[in-house]
Formats: structure tokens, sequence, C-alpha cells
């Protein structure tokens, strides 16, 4: 069975002053989600699915959803702030959405079957593609708590205006497996050495040009969303997530649990892929430049849908 790619779209990019996912990059127009998508469907993956909002559903079919439908099974489901479990109630005040992993929960009467999740304004790059739609394609049948992360080498991920936060993997050598992910706020190329700000704020620490870091790319089976709803009451449960109007349910969180409790495993998967995004307005020049030498390389055809 062909693995899905489910792609997190219900954001508005507030940073960035606008919605980001539907916004024209390419040379032909294109937005980033797009070379996402032909990059699924190039790597193997067999249907895709969205977590979108509805108050821009219909916005969403015409621009986007239109162009893929010949090309590959498409379906949409939808993130609100009020998808909750029952006896749940939203806090009174509480205006943010619940974070990655409610959106993943969405997905929940769509997808049956292997799929990864991402982020659809972040330029992933083939290769991240190909590992993961490898990994899920090879699971046996009925696999459980078996998952996999595309750890990108950090040397990828630097940009070339400032310091970047990322989450640096700590993994077995051994067996790849994932033991923890450490968020550093400030890490860029100082003297030719990656470096991050430590946490008293005053010394760098150099690291390999390889360390994986997580970029939000995740692979995971249908199991996924019945440990995620159990773990949603524990964390809506939480005197503190109450009181806290912008607590969220992040995919970070739900793995790191259960690989604590030893319910599942996720695999880093390395791959040689380049990441760019595009976080602030300032950013969207050199990823205009990027998606355009891209082109010209050959590596993406003028029409790709």
């Amino acid at each position: 069975m062909k693995p899905t790619l489910f792609l997190l779209a219900a954001g508005m990019g507030s940073r960035y002053g606008g919605l980001k996912q539907l916004d024209t990059l390419g040379p032909q127009g294109q937005s980033i989600m797009d070379y996402s998508i032909y990059d699924a469907i190039q790597a193997g993956f067999g249907k895709i699915v969205w977590v979108i909002r509805r108050d821009f559903e219909e916005q969403f079919r015409t621009q986007i959803l239109a162009k893929y439908e010949g090309h590959v099974p498409c379906e949409l489901c939808f993130q609100s702030l009020d998808a909750l479990p029952e006896g749940f109630t939203v806090p009174e005040g509480r205006q943010k959405p619940w974070g990655t992993n409610h959106a993943v929960l969405m997905g929940k009467d769509v997808i049956k079957e292997p799929f990864a999740v991402l982020n659809c304004d972040d330029f992933y790059d083939r290769d991240a593609f190909r590992v993961m739609a490898k990994f899920l394609s090879e699971l046996p049948e009925g696999s459980k708590g078996k998952y996999a992360m595309v750890g990108f080498r950090v040397d990828n991920t630097l940009s070339e205006s400032g310091t970047v936060s990322r989450g640096i993997c700590e993994n077995d050598e051994k067996t790849h497996l994932l033991t923890g992910v450490v968020e550093r706020t400030k890490i860029e190329r100082r003297n030719g050495v990656v470096q991050y700000l430590d946490d008293n704020g005053e010394d760098w620490v150099s690291i390999p040009d390889t360390t994986p870091v997580s970029m939000n790319f995740w692979g995971f089976t249908p199991d996924y969303f019945d440990y995620s709803e159990a773990y949603f009451k524990t964390f809506l449960s939480d005197p503190k997530n109450q009181a806290n109007l912008k607590s969220e349910f992040f995919i970070p969180l739900m793995v790191d649990h259960l690989i604590k409790t030893g319910q599942a495993t996720c695999e880093v998967l390395d791959t040689t892929s380049k990441w760019f995004g595009v976080t602030y307005p300032e950013d969207r020049p050199e990823v205009v430049a990027k998606l355009a030498a891209l082109h010209e390389a050959g590596q993406y055809p003028a029409q790709m849908f």
C-alpha cells in the first residue's frame, strides 16, 4: 500500500503577514507545497490529505486542490478550536489553535495507511521524500509503533540571514532510534564551524555539519491517532494547560511521550536534502531565487501539474 502525504495547512503564518501556503514563489507561480506534492508523487506517495481551516476552504479548493485532483487522490480535513474529546470544552478566552498534533488528529477518519506529516510552507527537497516513502512503504502490514523522522543535516538548514532555531536530535548511533530532541534557539556557522549558544547564553558549542535536526517531517502508522487521542485528554486535563490559553499539543511532545513510555520507536532518517522556507517577509526573495535556480538546473519542469 502506498503511503499518504498529510500536509499541515491550517496556520495563517502570522509572522509572514499572510496566507503563505498559497503564496506564488516559483517561476510559473508555484507555491512551496507544489514542490512538496510533486516530489512526494515522484517518491511513491499515493494520496494527499490536507488539514485546513474551514474559513479558507473555498479559496483552497480553487487555488490548490483543483491542480492536483487529476494527478493523485486528494482529501481535506478541518482543524477547529472546538474539535475536542467528549467532556472537554474550549477554555474561556482561548483563541489560539491547539497545535500541530491536534491538527494531525483531524486526519483520523480519512487516513488508514502509513503516512508522513509535514509543514506545507517549507521546502524539504526530494531526497527527504524518497527516504520517508521508502521507510513507510517497507513497513510490514499492520505495523504499530514504528515511526520515523527525517533528520536533516544541520548544515543544510542554516540561514544566511542570521541564527536559526532547530531541534537537535539525540539518537542511538547503532540503531538510529531517536532518544530525544533538544531545542536550540541560536544556531549559526561561526568561523567556519556550526555552533549553538548554550543554555547559559554565554558559550558557543561546536557540532558537526552532519548533526541531525528535526524540521517537522514525521512518518507514522495509523495507530498514532489512537495514542494521540488518549494523550490529548491527558494534555487537556493538565491544570497548567487549562490555565495557559496558548498551550499547544505539539507532535514532538507526543512522540517524546511514546518513546519514553516504550510504546513506540522513532527512527532518524538521514537525508542529503537542503531545507529552506519563508518565515519572515524578508525571506521571500531568497526563496524565489532558489526555486528559480532549481528549475534552471532541470530539477523541476516548468509545468509541474
